[in-house]
């Protein structure tokens, strides 16, 4: 196969910190172009990898705007890269995969059920190969800790924890703090991605989970697995900066196995997440990270967030 010409649809600081640097940075794809909805944020990023802008602001802005420069980018595309909200993404990654493209998205794949089925359901009938970026699952050491427990086996329970500061008190406004639908969603939807992509894995599927909250974002998670065991996790993003970390510890017959504190540099992560995308395409066997896989933590999250909002 030759080169992949993978396309970036979003602007941001995800897109530009990350997803942008390693797709222009590998050897086996070429960057085929950048795709947001704010015009000068297209060009620019475009500008800084020397690939061409796709603006989503119509007339006026840098390159081909609005959703016809979404076809445009589309058209000159084998895949497709998303660093948007996933309520945005979702759509847009189905509008992909309609138009043969290969999909790479980020988690959650949607915060809706029937969005994260319209998205495996299109790529399904288009016959692509998928991927979500679990970092977890991509991760140098990370990943491979998480397949060498799943071979372990004989495992009595598991407890994550998630708890980032990115809205605690005192703690400083970060580029990734002006994002609404993380402010709207909190730990659950943001970070459970993280922690169900490592437990699913080494503790079967779920087919039980019971949601509790606190003020003002901390969600607690007790997970009953396929295996027969149960799990805990507990999700936040208003956690006191000196409080905040993440951490999973699994307990069991051959003792306890803790997941890797470096997770390293995250460019160099979704640049393994390309290399296993490209596995998909050439060798047609999808990846345990595809959309199905997505599919189901939007499930799993989603019946988590039907629990809280009851009376």
């Amino acid at each position: 196969m030759s080169q992949l010409r993978i396309a970036l649809l979003g602007t941001g600081p995800w897109a530009e910190r990350t997803h942008a640097p390693a797709i222009a940075a590998h050897p086996d794809v070429v960057f085929s172009g950048v795709w947001g909805r704010r015009p000068e944020a297209a060009g620019a990023l475009a500008a800084a990898h020397d690939t061409t802008a796709y603006a989503g602001g119509g007339e006026g802005g840098p390159g081909v705007g609005g959703l016809d420069g979404l076809d445009a980018l589309l058209a000159v595309s084998d895949a497709v890269a998303f660093a948007l909200p996933p309520d945005i993404q979702a759509p847009l990654a189905a509008r992909a995969a309609a138009a043969g493209c290969h999909l790479l998205m980020d988690k959650p794949v949607a915060t809706t059920v029937p969005g994260a089925r319209a998205v495996a359901d299109a790529a399904e009938r288009a016959g692509v190969a998928s991927l979500v970026f679990c970092t977890l699952r991509f991760a140098a050491g990370t990943a491979e800790w998480v397949e060498e427990q799943a071979a372990v086996g004989g495992w009595f329970t598991a407890r994550a924890h998630w708890l980032g500061a990115l809205y605690g008190v005192g703690s400083e406004a970060g580029p990734y703090a002006d994002s609404p639908w993380r402010r709207e969603k909190g730990g659950l939807w943001d970070v459970g991605p993280h922690a169900l992509s490592a437990l699913l894995p080494v503790l079967g599927d779920v087919n039980a989970v019971t949601a509790v909250r606190s003020e003002p974002d901390l969600t607690h998670l007790v997970l009953t697995h396929t295996s027969g065991v149960t799990s805990s996790a507990v999700l936040s993003l208003s956690a006191p900066e000196k409080g905040a970390g993440a951490g999973l510890e699994l307990r069991g017959e051959h003792g306890t196995a803790v997941l890797p504190e470096q997770w390293g540099d995250p460019a160099d992560t979704f640049g393994a997440a390309i290399d296993a995308l490209l596995t998909a395409v050439r060798t047609g066997r999808p990846h345990a990270c595809d959309v199905r896989f997505g599919l189901r933590l939007t499930e799993i999250l989603a019946e988590a967030e039907g629990q809280l909002a009851r009376p």
